[in-house]
């Protein structure tokens, strides 16, 4: 492993079984089983098309990660590599937007799981259940790593065991007849009851941004990397099955589902995948997927209280937040900085009370561009270090991108659509009003820094000077 890892004082507890649930954790949450519904709604069977698009644009922003965690391998290191490669400004930008995406999909997580507990406990307040749910997952991270590790493990296996179930149950429905589907499913969905497209490209284009916010987290095998046993090993090798979960687990899953039942019978709010397994006719189906779909929500979230924790103390070290969330706890893991990113996540709690109509796509929306700038600081930093070592002055990844620099410079235009497309969503625009204000606070505390802490902003030049060659 090429470079240097600082020591971040963390224990490397997660082992290469808990790595790979991990980012199968990551790929699989309430953007498929909740967001699904919507985007269903919104652009029938061509859904499928969206996913297969954007996963392979996901994956070429993957494996532009991996050549950096294989360079250097850091537990911030999105923003670790934007400092080095694109200055300490952009370090300071893309840790603190990266921390905001996790705790603003943390407050989508809770929202989806209340909404789930809706399904036996109608009466229950909103609220309250999004309290609740994260209260636990906040006292289960500041444990210890090794239970993140096992809970992330378990919760991941649920949901990929029920998958693949979910999948062969609706194939042998569709092959076989039985239930009270068999008499209606059929693969002719995709195309007989509209076409593939029945509200046109521009609608299927639309759904992009609900499709790219159920792909954020991919990146959070990156996160892992201060605390995995093996990163040299386990990071690449969770990097290479991404197009396998992908295929499967939405895909595949998807193509099932809207083969079960016509698309124009699902509706927003409603996971698809409850929708159509109570419609098979098995005893308790509903609530069993239901159940699925509530652990794929707090798996995500327990996952955003993981990196929120991380990302904050790693701005910290480098004097770049406020130094009292530098502090370990006797099991070392970052509660000071745990606790701020949680008590920032009962936000969500107060829109779950005020506004829970809207409050998942609200919250989605301002994720998925806090995501998208993240995933284009990878893009651009793999760009600037894959110059720097084909010049020889870093050495070489030992995981190199295919089909670089090309696919990067593919992916960043990519992304560049999908902002345009939000922009263009009535709804989801409330992010674009977020984000000046956010960057006005970026500015602003970036300003108090240098003038209180010059030496937390000299002290990260040396590194990007040698990156980029300059005298």
């Amino acid at each position: 492993m090429s470079g240097k890892n600082l020591d971040e004082g963390y224990a490397r507890g997660l082992g290469s079984r808990q790595i790979q649930m991990i980012a199968i954790g990551g790929a699989i949450g309430t953007g498929l089983f909740l967001g699904a519904g919507t985007a269903i709604h919104q652009a029938g069977p061509s859904l499928v098309i969206s996913y297969a698009v954007a996963g392979a644009v996901v994956f070429c922003i993957m494996r532009a990660l991996g050549e950096l965690l294989t360079y250097r391998p850091v537990s911030g290191s999105f923003a670790e590599y934007a400092r080095e490669f694109l200055g300490p400004f952009a370090g300071f930008v893309t840790g603190w937007t990266y921390w905001l995406m996790w705790v603003v999909t943390g407050m989508a997580e809770v929202t989806a799981a209340a909404v789930y507990i809706h399904y036996w406990a109608p009466s229950v307040p909103q609220w309250a259940s999004a309290l609740l749910f994260l209260v636990v997952l906040y006292a289960a991270n500041l444990i210890s790593v090794k239970l993140f590790g096992e809970i992330e493990f378990w919760f991941s296996l649920i949901k990929v065991t029920a998958i693949i179930g979910m999948i062969l149950i609706g194939v042998g429905v569709l092959t076989l007849g039985f239930s009270k589907a068999g008499d209606t499913a059929s693969v002719t969905h995709l195309w007989a009851d509209g076409g593939l497209f029945p509200k046109g490209v521009g609608s299927t284009l639309m759904t992009l941004q609900i499709v790219m916010f159920a792909y954020l987290g991919v990146e959070l095998v990156g996160v892992t990397a201060g605390e995995s046993e093996n990163p040299e090993k386990t990071l690449p090798r969770a990097i290479n099955t991404l197009p396998l979960r992908i295929g499967i687990f939405y895909i595949g899953a998807l193509l099932v589902i809207l083969s079960l039942v016509a698309w124009g019978e699902f509706q927003p709010g409603v996971s698809p995948f409850v929708a159509a397994f109570s419609r098979i006719g098995i005893p308790a189906a509903g609530g069993i997927v239901n159940f699925v779909v509530l652990t794929a929500a707090l798996s995500s979230c327990n996952s955003g209280m993981y990196s929120t924790g991380r990302m904050l103390r790693d701005l910290a070290l480098r004097g770049q937040a406020p130094s009292t969330v530098t502090r370990l706890n006797g099991r070392r893991t970052p509660a000071a900085a745990i606790t701020a990113s949680a008590l920032l996540m009962g936000v969500g709690v107060l829109l779950n009370y005020t506004a829970p109509a809207k409050a998942f796509l609200y919250i989605t929306s301002v994720a998925t561009v806090a995501g998208i700038w993240t995933w284009a600081m990878i893009l651009v930093c793999q760009l600037r270090y894959r110059t720097a070592y084909l010049a020889g002055r870093l050495p070489a990844p030992g995981f190199r991108a295919p089909g670089a620099p090309w696919t990067s410079w593919f992916a960043l235009a990519f992304l560049g659509l999908v902002t345009v497309l939000i922009a263009c969503d009535a709804d989801a625009r409330i992010s674009l009003y977020v984000f000046p204000g956010w960057a006005l606070l970026l500015v602003a505390g970036y300003a108090v820094l240098r003038r209180r802490n010059p030496d937390a902003v000299a002290a990260h030049s040396g590194r990007q000077t040698k990156a980029l060659g300059q005298v």
